[in-house]
C-alpha cells in the first residue's frame, strides 16, 4: 500500500500559520478572487513570501509562475490537512461568563466547530438555554461525549476547577483540550492541550506598545533643531 502522503509531520509552526491563510483565502474567494500570488498572500498574513511558499510546499502546493495559487484547491488542500473536511462538535466545561460567550459564539459552528454540549457544576445553572444550547450537569459529560463523538473539549472554568475539569474531559474520552484557564493542565501525554491565556497576550502587546511610544520618542528626539533665519 502506498503511503499515505497526509501522514507525514508538518511543523507546528506552519499549522499554526494554515488557519491564517485559510482565512485570508476564504476572504478573497467571497470578493470573486481566483488566484493569488505568495506575496499578496504574505502581504495579507503579515509573514515573507519564501515563508509562504515554504509552508504550501508541505501540502504539495506549488503555485503557478506569473499566476501564483488557485485560491479554491488551495482552501481544498488547507481544509483536508487541518481536518475540516468534517465537523468536529466540541463540549465546554463551564458555564460562567466565559463558557456563555464561547456557547452563544456562532463562528465556532461555522467553521465546523458546533458545541454538542456546554456542562457545569452548579445545579442552579443546570437546564438553562446558552446560545441555543441546553446547560446540562458535569456529570453528564461522559454521555456527551460519546453520544456526540467529541474529542475536542473546552475548559472555560475558574483556574482553581480547571484541573478537575481537564481530567474530567480526559475520562470521558476526549483527546483534544482548549484550555482558556490562566493555568497549566497535568494530561496524560497522548492527550493534545492548547492554551489560550488571554493575560500574556495583552502583556505581548503592551511590549510591542512599549517599543513603539520609545521609538516615537527616540524620532522626536533625534529630530533636528529649527535654525532660525533671522
Amino acid at each position: 500500500m502506498a503511503p499515505d502522503r497526509n501522514r507525514r509531520r508538518i511543523p507546528d509552526a506552519t499549522v499554526s500559520r494554515l488557519p491564517v491563510y485559510l482565512r485570508i483565502l476564504g476572504e478573497q474567494h467571497d470578493l470573486g478572487v481566483d488566484s493569488i500570488s505568495s506575496d499578496r498572500l504574505a502581504e495579507l498574513g503579515g509573514v515573507n513570501a519564501a515563508k509562504v511558499r515554504k509552508d504550501l510546499s508541505y501540502l504539495g502546493s506549488y503555485g503557478t509562475r506569473g499566476v501564483g495559487y488557485e485560491v479554491a484547491y488551495l482552501i481544498f488542500q488547507i481544509q483536508r490537512e487541518l481536518g475540516l473536511t468534517h465537523d468536529w462538535p466540541v463540549v465546554i466545561v463551564g458555564a460562567g461568563n466565559l463558557g456563555q460567550a464561547l456557547s452563544g459564539y456562532g463562528g465556532f459552528g461555522a467553521r465546523g466547530f458546533p458545541v454538542a454540549g456546554l456542562v457545569d457544576v452548579d445545579a442552579s445553572k443546570v437546564g438553562t438555554l446558552v446560545g441555543g444550547v441546553r446547560v446540562r450537569s458535569i456529570d453528564e459529560l461522559p454521555q456527551i461525549v460519546q453520544s456526540k463523538r467529541v474529542s475536542i473539549g473546552i475548559v472555560a472554568t475558574p483556574t482553581a476547577s480547571a484541573q478537575d475539569a481537564a481530567d474530567r474531559l480526559v475520562a470521558a474520552g476526549v483527546t483534544s483540550i482548549l484550555n482558556f484557564a490562566p493555568t497549566v493542565l497535568s494530561v496524560p501525554p497522548s492527550i493534545e492541550v492548547r492554551k489560550v491565556d488571554l493575560a500574556v497576550e495583552l502583556q505581548i502587546l503592551s511590549y510591542h506598545e512599549q517599543r513603539r511610544i520609545a521609538g516615537g520618542a527616540a524620532t522626536t528626539a533625534a529630530r533636528p533643531r529649527a535654525v532660525s533665519a533671522s
